[in-house]
């Protein structure tokens, strides 16, 4: 590096915030004057003022470098007036400004944006580009993981805490009994920061005032400090276990139906039961049977083929989503997770289009998934966007429902002109019904009626049994059927007239049957 003695350089905001400048530096890769604009430290405080980790760890990037001691380099703070005259001071109103400024003072500029270095190129300007690496480890929070650990909890003046185990079987494990300090979080989270910028398999979805978001290889990580939160806290999640379909051993028919019939698909389970993890699974699966699968998601933390694309809901407004995935037309769309009106309503627009929907929602059991969608959409119209309902407890698919509708007296009115439109929900396996989902005057009724059928049953069975005590009873198909020896003593007319009426009241039809 002899021939660079000397040189003149101006950091850009990339280089800074990626660590490449530092990583220079403390490698003796570079010798000189490094210059940093004073422009980068406003629009870092600006972010920083907004709550943004961006900004937080970026002051803390430019102080770290603006201490620097070499012999090799001197550091020097300069500015201009010319980036005063921008009307807003952005992104790219920083990388403007940065780049001009590097081309006026014949310095090169150091980056890691391949466009900022085009852009100081075309100006004339030298440039040093450093295109991100892949690197694959180095960070702190990693070292809190083990092949068990499903999630990391950091809380500034707290232990570090660890999920350990599998699905629906894990534990709370103390990780140390000394507690973190705010300046420990704060670099955690700046290395984070650092990484994602750097790493062709990291971004930042997400960062707002007091969160961030950051999608990091297989680690989700949220960061909060406050006023969001009263304290500095990152929690990471990391799958413990990549499946594919055939692990979880579905049944025949549910395969078929997934293949053949099923496209308004719900994937419902409560949180950290393992989701994503079927729907990424399913995904795939219908990737490898030659259909066009595309993701929504935020963020963006399904591990998945580079067939399949995956879409950030934080990078463009839902309309413009609607109108992508409208204009090319996948077989399916894995939408995760449905939390807000917006994301039902993209949903079932895309549904209603003819596009196979997978949603994934939260609920703790298999009709709450249904419910989310009672008030959002007309009740007539759920079995044309539902059709089938996956439950995931402890990572294993507990329940299959599908969703039909027709036009009947519902279960327990007796009145035939009280019939209407009733949407069923049936186990998918057993066939068996087991809620009934109707409009009763301006109410919408969800009525459980497995247990209610059964109770019913029982309670008829007993009244013909008291009646006629060598009867076998039998309700099937809204018959009530009445097995009778052909020697019973004492049988008349008379009681088999009460059991019709027993029959009637209770709305079935009666079949007596000698035998």
């Amino acid at each position: 590096m002899s021939e660079a003695a000397g040189r003149v350089y101006v950091a850009d905001l990339s280089a800074i915030l990626d660590g490449t400048v530092i990583r220079l530096l403390e490698q003796g890769e570079i010798a000189g004057r490094l210059l940093i604009h004073r422009v980068i430290i406003e629009y870092l405080y600006s972010q920083a003022r907004l709550g943004k980790t961006v900004g937080i760890a970026g002051l803390e990037d430019v102080s770290k470098l603006a201490s620097y001691s070499s012999d090799l380099v001197e550091v020097v703070i300069v500015d201009d007036d010319r980036w005063r005259n921008f009307r807003e001071l952005d992104e790219e109103t920083v990388k403007r400004a940065i780049r001009e400024y590097a081309w006026r003072s014949q310095a090169t500029l150091i980056t890691s944006d391949s466009l900022q270095a085009r852009a100081a190129k075309a100006l004339g300007a030298d440039v040093l580009l450093i295109e991100p690496g892949r690197e694959r480890g180095g960070l702190r929070i990693e070292e809190y993981f083990t092949e068990k650990t499903m999630s990391v909890h950091l809380k500034e003046g707290a232990p570090p805490i660890a999920k350990i185990g599998r699905p629906g079987r894990w534990a709370f494990v103390k990780l140390s009994s000394e507690p973190l300090t705010r300046a420990e979080l704060e670099a955690i989270a700046r290395e984070i920061m650092e990484h994602a910028s750097r790493m062709e398999e990291g971004f930042i979805e997400i960062d707002r005032f007091g969160s961030t978001i950051v999608q990091l290889r297989d680690y989700r990580i949220v960061i909060t400090r406050p006023p969001l939160s009263e304290a500095w806290e990152i929690t990471a999640v990391r799958p413990v276990k990549k499946l594919k379909l055939e692990d979880y051993n579905l049944p025949e028919k549910l395969l078929n139906r997934l293949m053949e019939r099923a496209e308004g698909i719900l994937i419902a389970g409560a949180p950290g039961m393992g989701k994503t993890t079927f729907a990424q699974a399913l995904a795939e699966w219908y990737a490898s049977h030659g259909k066009v699968v595309k993701t929504i998601e935020s963020p963006r933390d399904m591990k998945l083929p580079p067939t399949i694309t995956q879409y950030s809901k934080n990078y463009a407004d839902l309309g413009e989503l609607h109108d992508i995935l409208l204009l090319s037309r996948p077989d399916y769309t894995v939408y995760d997770e449905l939390r807000s009106d917006e994301d039902f309503r993209l949903y079932v627009d895309l549904r209603l289009a003819g596009i196979g929907m997978v949603g994934v929602v939260h609920a703790t059991t298999p009709i709450d998934a249904i419910q989310r969608f009672i008030g959002r959409v007309e009740l007539g119209m759920i079995p044309s966007i539902i059709d089938t309902v996956i439950f995931i407890d402890k990572g294993e698919v507990s329940k299959v429902l599908d969703i039909s509708i027709t036009v009947k007296l519902p279960t327990g009115l007796r009145e035939a002109d009280l019939a209407r439109p009733v949407v069923e929900v049936k186990d998918f396996l057993t066939g068996e019904l087991e809620y009934e989902i109707y409009t009763f005057g301006e109410q919408t009724m969800v009525i459980p009626v497995k247990g209610r059928k059964a109770d019913k049953t029982d309670m008829i069975a007993r009244l013909v049994k008291r009646i006629i005590p060598e009867a076998e009873v039998e309700v099937r198909d809204g018959v009530l059927i009445v097995r009778i020896p052909r020697h019973t003593p004492r049988l008349t007319a008379r009681k088999i007239k009460r059991i019709r009426k027993l029959a009637e009241k209770n709305g079935l039809e009666a079949r007596i049957i000698p035998f």
